[in-house]
């Protein structure tokens, strides 16, 4: 699993420190050089670093303060690069900054920034991982059970597919059991989207905090797959708070 990072920068010496070291770490690096095009981009994709230079780029604070009201990317780590002349540290953690970058910015320090917030791009990683899975699960829709067949399934939700479509309204019961575990869940839903083929994204309720632990484990054990040192990572993210 390769992360993914958005910089935003017309500063070739700061591409030039940024884009190795970000390599190095295994997170592929989109370059845009516009903030009207960065905005867009945002709107549409996911990255899970967000890197902006705030201060010599001419609309780039604006596109920091308005990434925490993207759907894709409001919980993005997010880095503000700044001059030292214009955005002052607090000011850019007040605009949503997660860490903080002063130019001119050496490999080293650029290092270590990353390898810090590493941890939380692999935990953010984790709230919206999607793995592939497919296993029958048991749907109660008010009194009437039917077998569906999922396709994926994170620790927030499943995707499923039904011989029909869902009707609307209804608030979906489910049962189901990991593949190769005995873990077996009963679990509140709503219904997050649906068409008329039957399939359907739906979103856990009221997940007893056991069987959300176990679900966890079982995605961070196919994440480590992945992604090797995933785990220790999400442990460690989970230990420290953000900056």
């Amino acid at each position: 699993m390769t992360l993914e990072s958005l910089l935003l920068s017309r500063d070739t010496d700061l591409v030039r420190v940024l884009r190795p070291t970000l390599e190095k770490l295994a997170i592929d690096v989109e370059i845009c050089q516009e903030a009207r095009a960065a905005a867009d981009i945002l709107v549409s994709e996911k990255f899970d670093a967000v890197i902006v230079d705030c201060d010599d780029l001419k609309g780039g604070l604006e596109v920091l303060q308005g990434l925490r009201s993207t759907p894709s990317n409001k919980n993005s780590v997010t880095f503000a690069v700044l001059n030292g002349k214009k955005t002052t540290t607090q000011e850019a953690f007040g605009m949503g900054a997660n860490f903080v970058l002063q130019k001119p910015i050496s490999v080293l320090n650029a290092s270590r920034c990353f390898n810090a917030a590493l941890n939380f791009m692999v935990k953010e990683r984790r709230r919206y991982f999607r793995q592939p899975v497919k296993m029958i699960v048991h749907v109660l829709l008010g009194d009437k059970e039917v077998k569906a067949t999922s396709t994926n399934i994170s620790e927030g939700g499943i995707a499923l597919q039904l011989r029909e479509a869902v009707p609307k309204g209804v608030a979906p019961h489910l049962k189901f059991t990991l593949p190769e575990t005995n873990i077996t869940f009963e679990v509140e839903a709503e219904v997050a989207w649906a068409d008329i083929k039957g399939r359907a994204g739906l979103r856990f309720h009221n997940v007893p905090q056991s069987s959300q632990e176990m679900l966890e484990r079982w995605l961070d054990e196919r994440m480590e797959k992945e992604f090797p040192g995933a785990k220790e990572r999400i442990a460690a993210a989970e230990a420290e708070p953000t900056q």
